[in-house]
Order: structure tokens, then sequence, then C-alpha cells
């Protein structure tokens, strides 16, 4: 999997950390809260966004949510962030994983759907930030996946050509997002996404359970 690799780069929710069931209980919130409920295929239409789309699509088919886009913004931060510093732990095998690219030395990137303050936050939390050299959302390329630009510019702060670089990723658009920037991209389980298994190996050069995959030589070549 790693042969010819110069550079590693990572979704961080549901591929790196477990965090999705954080995100399943605010919608829950919500809803409760004020009322709603959710629509067909909600959480497929917010896959990929970044965090301002999809505060911004969350007031869009919301529009009883008495919040501006920043307010939004700011309340799930206020109502994720202890969870992510206390609670948000790393996917299994992704520490010695990240210490064996660190060996290798082959370089590694971050490249995220959520917002840079809870991104900054889990990867220190969980002692790993200094293991990439850069971090970068969605928000800052101007774009949420499937568009390649959130992994195109990573690539580009790390100096190394699309082509050599290897995608973790847990849906089918962050897959797409990374297969649109010319990369190879490795499938990662999650529970939140257990429903699109079929479409994710359709989409990805290989799948993994979990890291401890790639160290055990038991990962799957699609």
């Amino acid at each position: 999997m790693l042969k010819d690799i110069k550079a590693v780069i990572f979704d961080m929710d549901g591929t790196l950390v477990d965090s999705m069931w954080v995100w399943a209980a605010v919608d829950e919130e919500y809803m409760k809260k004020y009322g709603l409920k959710e629509p067909d295929n909600f959480h497929e239409e917010m896959e990929g966004m970044s965090f301002e789309e999809v505060a911004a699509y969350f007031l869009r088919i919301f529009p009883v949510i008495p919040l501006t886009l920043e307010e939004l913004k700011d309340d799930w931060h206020r109502m994720t962030a202890k969870k992510y510093k206390e609670e948000v732990a790393l996917k299994a095998g992704a520490q010695n994983f990240l210490g064996m690219l660190r060996k290798r030395g082959i370089r590694t990137g971050i490249a995220t759907s959520n917002s840079r303050e809870l991104a900054e936050m889990v990867l220190e939390a969980r002692g790993v930030r200094e293991q990439f050299d850069c971090v970068l959302t969605s928000d800052e390329a101007k774009a949420g996946k499937p568009a390649p630009d959130v992994y195109l510019k990573a690539a580009d702060i790390l100096n190394v050509h699309p082509k050599d670089c290897l995608v973790f990723e847990d849906v089918p658009k962050g897959i797409l997002a990374g297969k649109n920037a010319g990369m190879k991209v490795c499938a990662v389980y999650d529970e939140a996404s257990k429903g699109q298994e079929e479409k994710k190996r359709k989409l990805a050069d290989y799948y993994i359970r979990s890291f401890e995959d790639i160290k055990n030589n038991t990962y799957e070549v699609l």
C-alpha cells in the first residue's frame, strides 16, 4: 500500500478519530429542542460538506432555528468541544501507524471537513498534533468534498505530487474527493457509515477495518 507513497493525507472524523457519535448527539439535541424532523437522506446530503456548508444547510432546511450562521457554528463548538477534548479517541492502530510513517520519512497531513478549532483540539488532546506536517480544513480550501480542493491544497503544502499521495477516508464523498485529486484512497470502516460499505469498496483502492490491518498486512486491495 505504501510503495512509492511520499505523503499520507487523512480525513479526520470517522477516519482518524472515532467522533461521528458526537454529531449524532448534536443532531438529536437540535431535533428535540426545535421540534424538527430529519428529512430523507439527511446525513448523506451533509456528507463531505465543510463545517460552514453544513451550518448553512441546517439553516436552509430548518428555517425555524432562530440563529445566524455564526451563532449556529458557535453553538456547535460549545456543544462538542468538551467531548472532542476528553472523549473522542483515535481509531485503533492509528497512533502506531503515524509513528511508522514518521520512521519511513512519509509526510503527513489532515484534510478535514470539520473546523480548525475542533481539529486542533482533538489532535492536541490525543498527543498526535506534532505527527502532522499540515492540518487543512475544507473551509480554508473554499470547497467541500467531493471537490478535490482540500486534498490538492494539502498536497501543495506538503510539496508532494498528488499521484504520490495516499488518502484515508470513511465516506463515499470523501473517497471521491481523494480520487478526484488523482490520489490513491484507502476506505476506512466506521460504524456511522456501515450502510455504505459496498459503495465505499467500489470507489476506493484499498479497504481497512482498522489501521492495525496495515501493520498486519490484512488490508484489502480492491
